[in-house]
């Protein structure tokens, strides 16, 4: 038999960013409880009154402010150094057989050019390949005749390493994008490895979104 700590529970943490508020302390229980009353006792399917959902609310918020501290806490405030790279450009294209020899033929000729910046993910029916300045005339000419679905320039890049141990706890990258979206910054490409990982703004928030990454540190 499903209890009310169990109904809240459960409720809570299908809304994500419900959660981290409460996880993070800056939610009224008591107002919060006479929002999601209905939504409980409809799981419920009984009349429940708003002192046991208070109390069961505030029993999650605690353990949900554990595991934040002691798990997500922990490797994000091990963030290395944030780097921050301006003037990109993101091609995306649609995936074809000539492709990879064309993509192939463009890193041979990186070799002889400094001060670039290329990364290049591909997914079942298309490819973003996310340039520097300097590289878009390399890319434009090497790619002619291909499927250029979209072209985002102006992009810049912030990159940083995250420990080892990022691979074995869940929520890290959602707790980033959490707090860059809770500051209105959109995201226009994720780049990442198991231990570095680098979003793609708009120039024209760079700075926020550099500011909230290094804020993280001290969480």
């Amino acid at each position: 038999m499903k209890t009310i700590s169990s109904a809240v529970s459960e409720y809570i943490k299908s809304k994500p960013f419900l959660s981290s508020a409460l996880s993070d302390g800056i939610i009224n229980l008591t107002s919060l409880s006479r929002i999601i009353k209905p939504d409980i006792e409809e799981i419920l399917r009984k009349n429940i009154n708003h002192g046991a959902i208070v109390m069961a609310l505030n029993r999650l918020s605690v353990n949900l402010e554990f595991q934040h501290t002691q798990k997500i806490a922990r490797v994000i405030k091990k963030i290395g150094d944030i780097t921050v790279r301006s003037n990109l450009t993101d091609y995306n294209f649609k995936v074809s057989e000539s492709l990879m020899i064309k993509q192939a033929d463009v890193l041979k000729n990186l070799k002889n050019i400094i001060n670039n910046f290329y990364s290049s993910s591909r997914g079942v029916d298309e490819c973003n390949i996310v340039v520097s300045e300097n590289l878009r005339t390399l890319v434009e000419e090497n790619f002619a005749g291909e499927t250029l679905i979209k072209m985002t320039d102006r992009l810049s890049a912030i990159s940083f390493k995250l420990p080892q141990e990022n691979i074995s706890v869940p929520g890290i990258y959602y707790y980033v994008f959490q707090k860059l979206s809770w500051d209105g910054i959109n995201i226009s490409q994720v780049i990442s490895t198991s231990n570095e990982f680098t979003i793609l703004v708009s120039e024209d928030e760079v700075d926020n979104a550099f500011s909230v990454i290094n804020k993280l540190k001290n969480i």
